[in-house]
């Protein structure tokens, strides 16, 4: 692959898609090193069913943004692009090559374009719905959002609690919905030239690779990594993640049916939200 050092390399695309492997295999062939652009690698402990790539996989090849928060802290796109930005110069000073990748493209694209200027709710309103979350579940709340924010509701997945109490505490200050804030914003400043790549699979492979992947985490121990976040961090904010929602919903004996097809299910409803977020964007597709 032809490379123009002066513009932001981003590998972005559906989960189980080979991003990380690509990164890796530029970082060495380009001198780059890997900026993450994943909301669950961020925080330390979530490294099974994150897919957080280890010391073996890396091959000495540098990775910024994993393991930089702890599970119970909070951890949203604004601190993501500030240590982006940090990252990407630091990377650059040194004369290498930054290489974004990572699977949240809300965050990639907050970090291309910036964010709407929606203000933060107070912390109170936040911990409310929160605690609403913990006992109603985040569905829930999701369909609370799909009556006054129809938009947001459609883009994110009944388990991403973080995102969906944002979009719900954004309405409650404003009494505007979040999607009306960004589409005022409409993501249109340029704070990083980019080229932003994605590796192109048809779906009925996509989703064998994703079958292939979660067998793979489940067999390395994915239940009782979960078990053990569950005990120290009882509120750790990525237990809302696609998987480990389901593997904290088993654990707590409330998963009807089947470990393995309850997270297969939700893994591919993602890729498919994923891919809808993706046809809509500037992604330049190639074939591996």
């Amino acid at each position: 692959m032809q490379i123009d050092p002066s513009e932001l390399l981003v590998i972005v695309g559906e989960t189980a898609s080979g991003k990380t492997a690509l990164a890796i295999e530029l970082a060495r062939e380009h001198g780059g090193e890997i900026v993450g652009a994943d909301s669950v690698q961020v925080y330390r402990g979530f490294d099974i069913g994150s897919g957080k790539p280890g010391r073996e996989e890396l091959g000495g090849v540098v990775h910024h943004l994993l393991d930089v928060a702890d599970p119970d802290e909070d951890f949203d796109a604004a601190r993501f692009v500030e240590l982006a930005d940090a990252a990407i110069a630091d990377v650059r000073a040194r004369g290498k090559l930054p290489i974004v990748c990572g699977g949240t493209y809300l965050w990639v694209r907050a970090l291309l374009h910036g964010l709407a200027a929606a203000p933060r709710a107070p912390k109170e309103l936040r911990a409310e719905l929160q605690r609403e979350v913990e006992a109603l579940g985040s569905p829930a709340l999701h369909a609370r959002l799909a009556v006054v924010d129809p938009r947001s509701a459609a883009r994110l997945h009944p388990n991403d609690a973080v995102r969906i109490v944002r979009a719900l505490e954004v309405h409650a200050t404003t009494g505007r919905p979040l999607s009306e804030w960004q589409e005022e914003h409409g993501f249109r400043t340029v704070r990083h030239r980019a080229r932003q790549v994605a590796i192109r699979h048809p779906r009925a492979e996509i989703e064998a690779r994703i079958e292939r992947r979660i067998d793979g985490m489940l067999a390395a121990g994915w239940v009782d990594e979960v078990r053990g976040l569950l005990e120290r961090y009882p509120r750790a904010r990525a237990m809302s993640a696609v998987g480990y929602a389901e593997v904290r919903t088993h654990l707590e004996g409330k998963l009807e049916g089947d470990l393995r097809t309850a997270i297969v299910r939700a893994t591919k409803t993602f890729a498919r939200r994923q891919r809808t977020w993706l046809a809509k964007a500037p992604v330049e597709w190639i074939a591996r």
